[in-house]
């Protein structure tokens, strides 16, 4: 409806002629908005108050010129000038009977548009350190970026969905680490545990895994282990501690030995990680690895195309990029002087290998706690010749997980926290992934468990899910009094749906295109969680107001292309968040 509308705006502005404006008014200026009073029709535009001063005239005038100019239409009843120079637009019946049809002819379809065709996209998320679990808070990115990359698909773009690896770094050693001393407790051999080690009982797990599959290949003994080595904290560094703890490990196995630790623990950990989002629900295309992109030379790749460009310098042994040039707050070290790569050389690289492979997009989903890291990329890649704008991120807030009134702590490194699958455990897919999208991904999260768990109205998934069960509870009605539903003549009389309660379910019905539209260019999928409500909102004032099986045929049949159009946009809503739609509850 809105984008109908909108083409027969231009069209009006367009038999206006050039002579009407300065210069001809392009077509993405032209917007119409939903009013939020019916006194105002259903439509209203302010085009004559912003092309007033272009066109010369006052914009009221201008808005009557543009009324005068509108093409007839099957869809408006008529158009009015209000205010200083506002065109509201009454909708006839019949137009929405049109979008109900629409409903029932597109189905699955009904929502899809192709706004964003042609555009290549790939949406990032989740790439958390395969150090340990997948924790709630990781659970909100992955919602938010599964349900994101649907959206863009809905809307016509050529999406591909990436979970990036960091498989390389002082993190992952300090992980392999971690569950070798665990292992060589399994061994018997005791030693005291480092206070930067990570301490999950998944760690123990893993080392247990080690122990059955390669045996004590790997056992050391403790002294040998210990011997010199700085103290650990509090008293003495615990950087240095586990850093000299790295460095013995790989003495005493060997750089292919520890390599294997490594391997081992990495394999276990991603094995569960992809369990985990594959059981809810959120796959991806490609899993890429941080140290198959080292190993392939992209990163002194990225590297030698920034120095010929002479944005490189050397500073106190380490190799810095000029950042400052390209518009972030400081330079940045690219090369330690050790030697060792780091984090941000190993992210322009990557993101330049995106470009590569011909995607005009690139969506980062990560933690709120990479603000700064907008800037960084972006100057890496404007420095490479690559448009920096093509880098978008979308921070996602904290989660705080909440049993009653106590809150309950999250930290890795010291195992205090719980994991995805506890929480899917608890609560179920569909609360977890309606529940991560409610509010913005800006906005900090409030996780309430016993709100998720409970079968009420104030349960935003039980209250969405019920609407589209209680269709199905109708149609069950209607066939167990030996009756079946006249789709066509449904379809044919939905001008006898009157009352107030049938006239604001098909305006809401009848936004779900435009939500879509919207969720997705403004990356918001709690603007379509908050649609679904106010759907369901909707339809149950109507399923209390109203009898649906009633004996005059065209006026029943009429009212169940309502519902059952109301059935479908719901159905279609809740897959793109990831929720189930049941026939029952």
């Amino acid at each position: 409806m809105k984008s109908q509308l909108e083409e027969l705006l231009l069209s009006a502005l367009t038999r206006m002629g050039d002579g009407a404006f300065a210069s001809a008014p392009r077509p993405q200026t032209v917007s119409i908005e939903r009013t939020r009073d019916a006194q105002h029709g259903d439509f209203a535009t302010n085009i004559a108050l912003r092309l007033a001063k272009a066109a010369r005239r006052n914009p009221r005038e201008l808005a009557q010129a543009i009324v005068a100019a509108l093409p007839p239409n099957p869809l408006v009843a008529r158009a009015e000038v209000a205010g200083a120079g506002f065109i509201n637009f009454f909708l006839t019946k019949r137009a929405y009977a049109d979008e109900i049809a629409r409903i029932h002819a597109e189905g699955v379809r009904y929502g899809r548009s192709t706004l964003g065709a042609g555009m290549r996209v790939l949406v990032e998320f989740v790439s958390a350190n395969p150090t340990g679990p997948l924790h709630v808070g990781h659970g909100r990115q992955a919602a938010y970026g599964a349900t994101l990359a649907g959206l863009l698909d809905a809307v016509g773009c050529s999406v591909e969905r990436e979970y990036y690896v960091n498989d390389a770094g002082r993190q992952m050693d300090i992980f392999a680490v971690s569950v070798w001393l665990r292992y060589l407790e399994l061994c018997s051999e005791e030693l005291a545990f480092p206070t930067n080690g990570y301490r999950g009982d998944y760690v123990q797990a893993i080392a247990q895994l080690l122990l059955t599959q390669e045996g004590t290949r790997f056992h050391k003994p403790a002294a040998a282990i210990v011997a010199q080595l700085p103290p650990d904290g509090p008293a003495g560094d615990k950087e240095k501690h586990i850093d000299a703890l790295i460095e013995r490990a790989r003495e005493l196995l060997g750089r292919d030995g520890f390599r294997d630790v490594l391997k081992v623990s990495l394999a276990a950990m991603l094995g569960d990680i992809r369990s985990d989002l594959g059981e809810f629900g959120v796959e991806f295309d490609h899993w890429t690895s941080e140290r198959a992109l080292e190993d392939s030379g992209a990163i002194e790749r990225a590297l030698a195309r920034l120095e010929s460009e002479g944005n490189l310098y050397r500073e106190e042994g380490a190799l810095w990029f000029r950042a400052e040039n390209f518009g972030d707050e400081k330079n940045r070290v690219v090369v330690r002087e050790n030697g060792q790569k780091t984090y941000f050389a190993s992210d322009i690289a990557y993101h330049l290998q995106k470009r590569e492979r011909g995607f005009q997009r690139l969506i980062d989903v990560l933690g709120a706690d990479h603000h700064g890291y907008v800037a960084r990329v972006r100057a890496g890649l404007t420095a490479m010749g690559e448009p920096g704008e093509s880098l978008e991120v979308n921070l996602v807030q904290f989660v705080s997980l909440y049993r009653g009134t106590e809150k309950i702590p999250m930290g890795k490194r010291e195992g205090q926290f719980v994991t995805l699958r506890q929480l899917r455990a608890e609560v179920g897919n569909d609360a977890c992934r309606l529940f991560y999208l409610m509010r913005s991904h800006e906005q900090h999260l409030d996780f309430d468990l016993e709100l998720a768990k409970s079968r009420s109205n104030e349960n935003p998934v039980y209250y969405i899910q019920y609407a589209h069960a209680r269709v199905a509870s109708v149609l069950a009605q209607l066939a167990s009094r030996g009756m079946h539903f006249d789709r066509a003549e449904g379809l044919a009389h939905i001008e006898l749906l009157k009352s107030a309660a049938e006239e604001l379910v098909l305006q809401q019905v009848a936004r779900y295109p435009e939500v879509i539209e919207t969720s997705a260019l403004n990356r918001t999928p709690h603007g379509l969680v908050h649609y679904l409500r106010e759907l369901a909102n909707a339809f149950h004032s109507y399923y209390n107001a109203e009898q649906f099986i009633v004996a005059d045929a065209p006026l029943r049949n009429a009212r169940l292309a309502l519902v059952i159009a109301v059935q479908q946009v719901l159905r279609n809503g809740l897959a793109l968040l990831g929720v189930a739609a049941p026939e029952s509850m």
